[in-house]
């Protein structure tokens, strides 16, 4: 039986949801974000106050969240040249991807994640892919994420377990788990202290949150914030 969680947290929308539910699921959660000159690296400062809300709001939970991890994956940035990693405006590529997928970034992030737990003991790997409603990245993928967990599981002598709760559902259907977990509180502490925006906009405040509104990360989050509460899109 499985007991223990690492998740994959950025502070965003999804990677809070994907926080909330390991945290009813398992007797020991601890997180991991990754700093690799992401141009919206302010969601490293919004992580820790997604961290610390849920610990003062949600007591049911504060005693099973354990140690929080920030890793150096800063070769990233130095081998990629993408809009998240540049000062380079969000568009279309000819390979029909967006220029904010970061090539290797969640493979890279996996494999570290799954190093970390392999020394801390933990079980299952926790992930807020998603390819019902997301920007095209080919290592969001259901498949990509199979692959990985029998990757890491042989290479590492270890059995790991990859757990993607968001990978079938849209954005709407993520804020209803939020709601569902944690009902209104859990999303109001979405709606306050996570981010998404790609541009790393936090001085404008909407109904779904702080963002510029504009860059596909900000779109998403609106779109389904505006279906989950039946609001005008």
């Amino acid at each position: 039986m499985h007991t223990s969680a690492l998740v994959l947290f950025s502070g965003g929308q999804d990677s809070t949801t994907c926080l909330a539910w390991a945290l009813s699921r398992y007797e020991r959660v601890e997180t991991v974000a990754f700093d690799y000159g992401q141009r919206h690296r302010i969601e490293l400062d919004a992580r820790l106050n997604v961290v610390r809300a849920i610990r003062e709001g949600f007591p049911q939970w504060a005693a099973k969240l354990g140690e929080d991890h920030l890793l150096d994956a800063s070769v990233l940035g130095a081998v990629s040249d993408t809009a998240l990693t540049r000062e380079t405006a969000i568009a279309m590529q000819a390979n029909g991807l967006p220029n904010t997928f970061v090539p290797g970034r969640n493979l890279l992030f996996m494999t570290l994640a799954a190093a970390l737990a392999y020394r801390r003991g933990v079980q299952v790997l926790v992930t807020g892919v998603c390819e019902t409603d997301f920007s095209g990245y080919p290592d969001c993928r259901d498949d990509t994420m199979k692959a990985m967990q029998v990757a890491l599981s042989l290479g590492m002598d270890r059995r790991f377990l990859i757990e993607t709760p968001l990978m079938w559902i849209d954005k709407a259907a993520t804020w209803t788990l939020a709601r569902t977990l944690g009902g209104a509180p859990l999303v109001d502490l979405i709606v306050e202290h996570s981010h998404t925006c790609y541009l790393g906009e936090r001085s404008q405040r909407h109904a779904w949150g702080y963002g510029c509104g504009q860059c596909p990360a900000c779109q998403l989050r609106a779109q389904g914030f505006a279906r989950f509460t039946g609001a005008p899109g």
